[in-house]
C-alpha cells in the first residue's frame, strides 16, 4: 500500500487569514490544541493509513516546520522506502519560487517521475480533520476512478476557500464551482451540498499529463479543484469520496476546519474544552502525533506571597506549565507556560513559554509564544486600549505578540 501512494502535502500557504500568527511562521506550522502544529494532523492521517512515502512541500517562513518535521517526525525507515521530507523551490527550472498550488506540484515534476508509486495523493497541510486515507485509496481503485475528490457535506452556503461539488447518481463529479456559487455563478440558497475538503487522488499518469499542459502565467493556479481537475471531468472518471464513512478505521466524527481566521482558529481550539468536543483527541488507536519536548510534568503550587492555591478549571496544560497561586479557567495552555500569584487567565490561548505576571488578568486571548505579560496587566477588557496596543479579531479576541509591545524570546516560532 505505501510503495504504490506517494503523498504531496502543500505546506506553502503563507496563512493570510491567520496574520497575526504567521509573521514568524508558515501556516502549517501554527500551534494548535495544546501541544500540536496543525500539519500533524495531516500527517497522522498518513502514519495511520499505513501510507510512508511524504514530501511537504514548504516555501513560506518554513524554518519552524521543517523544525517541527525534523524533531516530531523523524519516525521512518528510510531502509524500507519511507521518508517525510520537506522540499522547498528547488529552482530546477529558473530562479522563481511557487507561484501556486499546481506549480508546486509541477516543479516537483522530476521527484514523482522517479518515484515508483503508481498514484498520488495530494494533500492540504493546513487543515483540521482525520482520516483514513487508505478507505479513499481502496475507494479508488474499486471505482476505476482516475482521480478521486474528498468531499464533505455542508449544509450552508460556503464562504471558505473549497470548491463546491456537483454529483451524479453514480457519485461522480460533474461540475465543480467556486464555494457559494452555482453554474451561472450566482450565490446559491442553503441547502445541503457538497464541498471539497483539499484531499485528491490522482492516477499518476494523469497527473503528470496535467502537469505537461500546465503554462505557467498561462494556466490558472489558485485551486487544485478548479484550475486543473474541472477541466478534466469529460475526460476522466472522477469520483468523489465522501469523508466520515463508517468504512475504515477512524471514529467518523466528520470534523474538517481550514482555521481560515483568527475566530476560525480561536473556536476550534475552545471546541476541545467542550464535554464532548466535536473533534476527539483521545481515541487510542488514530493518536495525533507530535513532537514533545522533555518537560516535567504540568502542576499547581500555592503562590509564594500569598499562599493562594494555583487553580484550573476546564482547561489544557501541557508539559512543563506551572500555576503558581494563580487561576486558570476554559483556556489552553501550551508547554512551559507559568502564570503567577493571583494572576487569572480566562477563556485564552497561551502558547509555549509564555509567562502571567503578578495580579494579571487575561480574557479572551491568544498569546504568542515565549511573550512575558506584565504584572499587573488588564487585556480583553477595555476594547479601545486593547485595539491601540493589539490586534483585535471582528469577534474580540487579542492576539498578543512581540511585535505589539511585550517581551519574546528568540526561540524557533
Amino acid at each position: 500500500m505505501s510503495s504504490d501512494t506517494l503523498i504531496l502535502i502543500l505546506a506553502q500557504d503563507r496563512g493570510l487569514g491567520l496574520d497575526a500568527l504567521t509573521r514568524q511562521r508558515t501556516k502549517a506550522a501554527v500551534p494548535f490544541g495544546g501541544k500540536y502544529r496543525i500539519i500533524d494532523f495531516t500527517l497522522a492521517n498518513c502514519l495511520h493509513s499505513g501510507l510512508r512515502q511524504v514530501l511537504v512541500l514548504t516555501q513560506y517562513k518554513s524554518h519552524s516546520l521543517q523544525k517541527h518535521l525534523r524533531d516530531g517526525w523523524s519516525i521512518f525507515n528510510p531502509e524500507l522506502g519511507e521518508f517525510i521530507t520537506p522540499v522547498p523551490p528547488q529552482m530546477r527550472e529558473g530562479q522563481d519560487w511557487y507561484s501556486g498550488p499546481f506549480d508546486a506540484i509541477r516543479q516537483n515534476r522530476y521527484l514523482i517521475e522517479r518515484n515508483r508509486a503508481s498514484q498520488v495523493l495530494i494533500l492540504q497541510g493546513e487543515a483540521i480533520y482525520r482520516m483514513d486515507y487508505a478507505e479513499l485509496a481502496r475507494a479508488h481503485r474499486e471505482t476505476g476512478a482516475a482521480i478521486t475528490v474528498a468531499v464533505r457535506t455542508v449544509s450552508a452556503p460556503g464562504t471558505g476557500r473549497q470548491a463546491r461539488v456537483v454529483l451524479d447518481a453514480d457519485e461522480r463529479i460533474r461540475e465543480l464551482h467556486a464555494s457559494g456559487s452555482g453554474a451561472d455563478g450566482a450565490e446559491t440558497a442553503e441547502g445541503e451540498h457538497q464541498e471539497t475538503m483539499g484531499v485528491y487522488l490522482f492516477d499518476k499518469s494523469v497527473l503528470l499529463d496535467a502537469l505537461a499542459g500546465y503554462e505557467r502565467g498561462v494556466s490558472p493556479d489558485a485551486d487544485l479543484a478548479l484550475d486543473v481537475i474541472a477541466s478534466r471531468l469529460a475526460a476522466h472518471p472522477v469520483r468523489a469520496y465522501r469523508f466520515g464513512q463508517t468504512r475504515g478505521r477512524v471514529t467518523p466524527d466528520r470534523y474538517w476546519c481550514d482555521l481560515a481566521s483568527i475566530d476560525a482558529y480561536y473556536q476550534a481550539n475552545m471546541a476541545l474544552l467542550r464535554a464532548e468536543p466535536p473533534l476527539n483527541l483521545y481515541q487510542p488507536d488514530w493518536i495525533i502525533h507530535t513532537h514533545q519536548g522533555q518537560y516535567p510534568p504540568a502542576r499547581t503550587v500555592p503562590g509564594p506571597r500569598t499562599g493562594n492555591e494555583g487553580v484550573f478549571v476546564n482547561s489544557m496544560l501541557a508539559a512543563g506549565t506551572v500555576i503558581s497561586g494563580g487561576g486558570v479557567n476554559h483556556s489552553i495552555l501550551f508547554p512551559q507556560v507559568r502564570v503567577e500569584d493571583g494572576a487569572i487567565v480566562e477563556a485564552s490561548i497561551l502558547f509555549q513559554g509564555v509567562s502571567v505576571g503578578a495580579g494579571a488578568h487575561l480574557h479572551n486571548c491568544i498569546v504568542e509564544k515565549d511573550v512575558r505579560i506584565a504584572p499587573g496587566d488588564q487585556i480583553g477588557f477595555d476594547a479601545r486600549r486593547d485595539r491601540e496596543r493589539f490586534e483585535v479579531s471582528p469577534n474580540g479576541i487579542v492576539v498578543v505578540t512581540g511585535e505589539n509591545g511585550s517581551s519574546m524570546g528568540l526561540a524557533s516560532r
